[in-house]
């Protein structure tokens, strides 16, 4: 018999938030946004004062505030939230090298064979949130089960604070029970979908054959009728790499004059590139993004031969996207532009990859 995975989801509760109410005792207490404040603004986190006044992660700030009056906006502090991020990584690596980041502030624990040559994985969710907790003053969810899915689902049941165990045994009536909205890899189009389908629960999903789910969802209909019955034989990947890295705006007022637009995609450009510099990475896949005041988006790619090295060059495909047909039909609400496609540790040339815990999206 194979032995069972032991997994812990480990979820920081409030990230951004709790980072600022930390370093500001005046935050303490308070419903706090992270975000910007002005009238195109997007929370990026919100505190748990906040939250109990419907203010979430990618709500609009002018939303937000009308929500809650007594609101705080604080701007983001990345720097910050990745120094963070990197002790709690280090706490980690400290008990498995099995760590799989998803963001600054979550990440997958195998810990089947881990480093204290402890066999519960409770007993080791408990002693890795107390260790965050002495050494960050922060405070984290965990979650531990038998596999990805199953663990990622226990962290988020007794928030904050919390540490749940989806146990072999309760896993089928765990997942029978739970909304399909509040599935790991159901996002709101597809719950929106299932839903017209008369697919509510996790029994609901169940219910439904592989070839159903495959017809309708293509290969992801694979995991959901795995999911469904508490499958997840995917592993905790230690070498996960971000896909994509991008930078974009919202800007205050919407731009209609092809000079301010070109002067704003060369500051993002900048940006990007000295920020892809930073992390050692190239790729061959340049995106751009743009999105009208009426919310209408569109993008563009371009995909190179060998990586996107040097900076001339990486500016000039990123003025030929822009200028590839006529894109100023109508006022322009955001901008952004994106890299992709990085070259892998077999074909990485002289380049070398760098892999860092970090994300900037706090769910």
């Amino acid at each position: 018999m194979t032995e069972l995975r032991k997994i812990i989801h480990i979820d920081m509760d409030a990230f951004y938030a709790s980072i600022e109410q930390r370093d500001n005792p005046k935050l303490r207490g308070k419903p706090v946004a992270v975000g910007g404040s002005g009238n195109r603004g997007v929370v990026s986190a919100a505190s748990y004062e906040a939250r109990k006044y419907g203010v979430y992660s990618a709500l609009a700030s002018k939303i937000a505030k009308a929500r809650c009056r007594d609101l705080i906006f604080v701007r983001p502090r990345f720097d910050v939230y990745k120094s963070v991020s990197k002790e709690i990584m280090d706490i980690f690596l400290e008990y498995t090298p099995m760590v799989e980041p998803l963001s600054l502030d979550e990440a997958f624990l195998d810990v089947t064979l881990n480093n204290k040559n402890n066999p519960s994985a409770t007993l080791l969710a408990k002693e890795i949130k107390q260790q965050i907790k002495n050494k960050t003053k922060l405070i984290a969810s965990a979650g531990v089960s038998t596999n990805k899915f199953l663990a990622k689902m226990a962290s988020d049941v007794d928030k904050p604070d919390g540490l749940y165990v989806i146990t072999p045994e309760n896993a089928e009536q765990f997942v029978e029970q739970l909304p399909i909205e509040k599935f790991f890899g159901v996002g709101k189009k597809t719950a929106e979908k299932m839903r017209k389908m008369g697919i509510l629960f996790g029994s609901d999903l169940k219910a439904q054959s592989l070839p159903f789910l495959v017809q309708h969802f293509g290969k992801v209909g694979t995991y959901f009728y795995g999911i469904a019955r508490g499958i997840d034989n995917r592993p905790v990947n230690p070498n996960r790499i971000r896909k994509s890295f991008g930078r974009e705006i919202t800007f205050e007022s919407d731009i209609n004059n092809s000079e301010e637009l070109t002067q704003k995609l060369n500051e993002i450009a900048d940006e990007l590139f000295q920020k892809i510099e930073q992390r050692v990475i190239r790729g061959r896949t340049l995106t751009l993004k743009i999105k009208y005041h009426d919310f209408e988006q569109i993008t563009r790619s371009k995909t190179e031969l060998h990586p996107i090295i040097e900076k001339k060059d990486f500016f000039s495909i990123a003025y030929e996207l822009i200028n590839h047909e006529e894109i100023l039909t109508k006022p322009i609400r955001l901008l952004g532009l994106s890299v992709s496609n990085f070259i892998d540790n077999e074909h990485k040339e002289h380049i070398q990859l760098k892999i860092e815990f970090q994300n900037y999206h706090e769910e």
